[in-house]
């Protein structure tokens, strides 16, 4: 029987309180895996989305953006794991994947609200939009998932 390794994990971050479900799994999964991480933040306002046609600068927000991943892969590294940060701009779902093809990911992992019906179809799901935008498997994990019995 083969066992499935993942050798470059993908992990779209938001800059919010969910990412830490989403950490803590991939830096279990990827320290066992000996896999390489590569963060990714889609920056989506309206600077983010028009920084090259408008020849604009890089907002306060995308800046913290920034310093928020780096300060994530730097935790990781300082774990052990091989880790890179990316900033990127435009639709979140068009960005993520893009990237794993870039940068050759073979699994991207993601946290989810959890948002179901009316709120679902009202905020949009960039889960849902990348599920079919990429041939990548995706790891979805909800935010406030309840911890396993020992």
């Amino acid at each position: 029987m083969d066992v499935l390794m993942y050798h470059r994990i993908l992990v779209p971050l938001e800059n919010t309180r969910t990412d830490r479900a989403i950490i803590t799994h991939v830096r279990a999964l990827a320290l066992h895996c000996k896999a390489s991480v590569v963060l990714i933040h889609v920056a989506d306002g309206f600077a983010a989305r028009n920084l090259a046609q408008l020849d604009l600068r890089e907002s306060d927000e995308m800046r913290r953006d920034r310093a928020y991943l780096d300060s994530v892969c730097e935790e990781l590294v300082a774990e052990g794991l091989a880790c890179e940060a990316v900033l990127a701009c435009g639709n979140p779902a068009d960005e993520i994947a893009a990237a794993a093809k870039r940068e050759g990911a073979d699994l991207i992992t993601m946290a989810t609200h959890g948002h179901r019906g009316l709120n679902d179809l009202l905020r949009g799901s960039v889960a849902s939009e990348l599920r079919h935008r990429t041939h990548v498997p995706v790891l979805m994990v909800r935010e406030g998932q309840p911890k396993s019995a020992p």
